[in-house]
């Protein structure tokens, strides 16, 4: 009960905190001419009070949309929108800075800032205190990102915001990658083989070197091996032998080792002598992060 009483005196408190930015918001702009609103929302921005920043910037624009500021505000707003985690606000602010002002120099920004806003999306209110994998989460907003600034690269090779996009893009393939091989182990649990054995090839035809390769090549010869695909598993597990002989699924001799590889089921004694009904064998989870960062 008195945590419950707590919550709700820190939500009155921020409550109020709210009214009393957005009054004196309203105060200092009531009279205040362009000049005077600019300098306002810049010292919001300076101070970090994006939420404030956000209003003001929208304010000047309403008051003065073809003022000496109107484009700058624009710009300002996108990074005000993020600094308040408000992304997907962020990515709309970008979006109509890009389709407004096509040719405006600092566009190259709005492209990054509109990546940056849905690279850091998928990031909830949790995941920014506890730790959690990424790949495991929905990637829809890791797609968008990479395409943006894909978009950025392209467009602005040489715009001094090209080398961290090229940098994100990295980090973002890698994570589409993992997540095709959680999926690809998810559907292992589930018996579904074939499904699993076209996430590992799809993430060895389309994430080239990227660390999942690995994986990917792992999974697809467990599950040719489990569908009796033997001749295509066996393609699978030379190519992982060539490229990553060190593979913690292949023993010194370079053999595929499972619970269930190209020699059938290796069933252990309690499974044997209960007749299947104890200790039955188990299809492996592939997951070598820690091997090939």
């Amino acid at each position: 009960m008195k945590s419950v009483k707590i919550t709700i005196a820190l939500f009155l408190v921020a409550l109020l905190l709210g009214c009393a930015g957005k009054d004196e918001l309203d105060e200092l702009a009531a009279d205040s001419g362009e000049q005077q609103m600019y300098d306002n929302a810049q010292r919001y921005l300076r101070s970090r009070n994006f939420d404030l920043a956000v209003r003001s910037l929208q304010l000047l624009e309403s008051r003065y949309p073809f003022g000496k500021y109107a484009e700058q505000a624009q710009l300002e707003l996108i990074y005000a929108h993020h600094g308040a985690y408000q992304h997907e606000a962020a990515v709309e602010a970008a979006d109509r800075f890009i389709r407004l002002h096509p040719q405006h120099p600092s566009v190259d920004y709005a492209y990054y800032m509109k990546g940056l806003s849905a690279y850091n999306a998928q990031s909830d209110i949790f995941a920014r205190f506890l730790p959690t994998d990424e790949s495991s989460r929905d990637t829809s907003h890791a797609r968008e990102a990479f395409a943006e600034f894909a978009q950025l690269v392209a467009r602005f090779p040489d715009s001094p915001y090209a080398a961290d996009a090229k940098a994100r893009m990295v980090h973002l393939r890698n994570l589409l990658a993992r997540h095709e091989i959680l999926v690809a182990n998810y559907y292992f649990r589930r018996g579904a083989y074939l499904a699993a054995a076209n996430r590992g090839r799809y993430v060895v035809e389309n994430f080239q070197r990227t660390p999942a390769v690995a994986d990917g090549l792992a999974v697809m010869a467990q599950g040719y091996i489990l569908l009796g695909m033997n001749d295509l598993a066996e393609d699978a597990i030379e190519v992982l032998r060539l490229n990553y002989p060190d593979y913690p699924a292949l023993d010194r001799d370079g053999k595929f080792v499972s619970d269930y590889d190209l020699d059938g089921a290796n069933r252990s004694i309690i499974n044997r002598a209960t007749f299947g009904l104890f200790d039955p064998p188990q299809v492996p989870q592939f997951d070598s992060r820690a091997l090939y960062k």
